[in-house]
């Protein structure tokens, strides 16, 4: 065998040891870290979807507990996710904001007709910016945002029963108290 070979193999089979160090640890992929937590959200200011001649600042929403949920009319996870957030929105738990991620206005309208509007108030993110303040990896995504204006978890991927029930309402009842 070349000698050349082996050090390309040497790295992957310490990649493969590595990838199951982490597996057999037990790791929540949707569990990703942020440096984020606890810490102030990243201010903005958008144009709301529905009507884009108005705007919106989270900084309007001090003193509330609240969801920040990304997504897109692209997003296939987003659609899988839908019937959760329409239901987390009719229990009245928690406010759910939508950030409309590197969309068309039309697009995310249409989804949202057709799907129904679990949001509060929807957001148009087009360029992606306030996305990449947030450090959003990849849609769907939620953050909760306590009464201060700072994140306290991030979700990655899509919201179930299970992590609303286990993580995020807990959290949020915690936090209104």
């Amino acid at each position: 065998m070349n000698k050349y070979l082996l050090i390309p193999l040497g790295l992957f089979m310490v990649l493969v040891a590595v990838f199951f160090v982490v597996l057999l640890r037990g790791k929540d992929p949707h569990l990703v870290p942020s440096a984020l937590i606890n810490k102030p959200a990243p201010e903005f200011h958008l144009t709301e979807l529905g009507d884009p001649a108005k705007t919106f600042s989270p900084q309007q929403l001090r003193g509330k507990v609240w969801l920040l949920n990304i997504w897109g009319s692209w997003c296939v996870a987003c659609r899988e996710e839908h019937p959760v957030l329409i239901e987390l929105s009719r229990s009245g738990a928690v406010p759910i904001y939508g950030l409309d991620w590197k969309d068309k206005r039309e697009d995310a309208l249409s989804v949202l007709e057709e799907l129904g509007d679990p949001y509060v108030l929807n957001l148009s993110d087009f360029d992606g910016r306030v996305a990449v303040d947030y450090g959003v990896t990849g849609a769907p995504e939620t953050y909760v945002i306590d009464k201060n204006g700072v994140i306290r978890y991030k979700e990655v991927g899509q919201l179930t029963h299970e992590n609303l029930q286990q993580r995020i309402l807990p959290l949020v009842g915690e936090l209104n108290k």
